[in-house]
């Protein structure tokens, strides 16, 4: 693991820090690298001591599994089992924001610690340049979480990955910030529908619309996929969602007509909104103010993606 008397390193995207952030993967050490949704904490999926390497470096709890990122679907193939409606997801969705949970295949490599010792896996083929760099350079299948200690706020740039675990890992690659702004929806394919079991950028709409089915979303206290903890996305202060006005001690992130000392999106914008969530929660974090409000947000469509992490941070 990396020396926690060192900072860590931070290198803008190149061919040059991509190849450094190969030689530490292949050494079995994690490093913070972007993907389209918010920063990832990579390492090599296969390698157990390096998947326990991130969660020593998140303070993850070990049934929490995490989500496996791979080239493209024929390399997805090689770690799970697809059927026909998985294969037509993924066609519509990859390279993108969609995670989707399938049976492991008999002899795929990825190792147990990963997938918390369930008989299934996470999968995601991401859009963004560097995270595909990555996977090119190092052949690998990466496991890779939100880059931050374990129940915080994600990162959607290098400088969230250095707020909690600068001196923990080796090496930050910043390309600057993440364009989707929330994690990836997590999808399942079970009993000819499609269970969400974490919003995302991908919409139950959308997800209806490319397969087919209908889609629900699913509650409970099994832990089944990455982000599906009760208690998430916390920022260290007391959060209140739904607010209209703020108090005085409280950090007041707007939406639409309700301003504060972050906005959101002044035109009520969702994307815009998901895009900004979790730099508002750290600045939040950071300010002076012993509180955190947030303004009222829209369920529909992206809505309930930004509500379900505000839910889970307030907490």
């Amino acid at each position: 693991m990396a020396d926690a008397s060192k900072p860590s390193l931070v290198r803008a995207f190149d061919s040059a820090a991509i190849a450094h952030a190969a030689e530490l993967v292949a050494a079995g050490e994690p490093v913070a690298v972007p993907t389209e949704t918010v920063y990832g904490l990579a390492a090599d999926a296969r390698n157990a001591e390096a998947v326990a390497r991130i969660y020593a470096a998140k303070g993850r709890p070990d049934f929490n599994p995490l989500i496996v990122h791979v080239r493209d679907l024929a390399a997805a193939k090689r770690l799970g089992v697809f059927g026909a409606v998985e294969c037509a997801l993924a066609a519509r969705f990859w390279p993108g924001p969609l995670t989707l949970v399938v049976p492991r295949t008999t002899d795929c490599p990825v190792a147990s610690v990963a997938t918390a010792g369930l008989d299934t896996i996470a999968l995601r083929v991401p859009g963004h340049r560097a995270m595909q760099a990555l996977l090119a350079e190092t052949g690998a299948p990466l496991a890779a979480p939100s880059a931050n200690a374990s129940g915080g706020v994600s990162p959607t740039k290098a400088e969230h990955v250095l707020a909690t675990l600068h001196g923990r890992i080796a090496l930050v690659i910043d390309d600057g910030p993440c364009m989707a702004g929330v994690e990836s929806t997590i999808g399942r394919v079970k009993d000819d529908a499609v269970e969400v079991l974490r919003p995302g950028p991908v919409t139950a709409e959308m997800l209806a619309a490319a397969s087919g089915l209908p889609v629900i979303g699913v509650t409970g206290s099994e832990i089944v996929a990455p982000g599906m903890l009760e208690s998430h996305y916390a920022p260290g202060k007391p959060v209140r969602l739904g607010a209209v006005d703020f108090a005085d001690d409280e950090f007041g992130i707007g939406f639409g007509s309700a301003t504060g000392d972050y906005q959101l999106s002044a035109k009520g914008d969702l994307t815009e909104a998901a895009a900004r969530l979790f730099d508002a929660l750290h600045a939040g974090a950071a300010g002076a103010k012993a509180k955190i409000a947030v303004a009222r947000i829209p369920g529909e469509g992206l809505g309930a993606a930004i509500n379900d992490r505000l839910s889970r941070a307030a907490v």
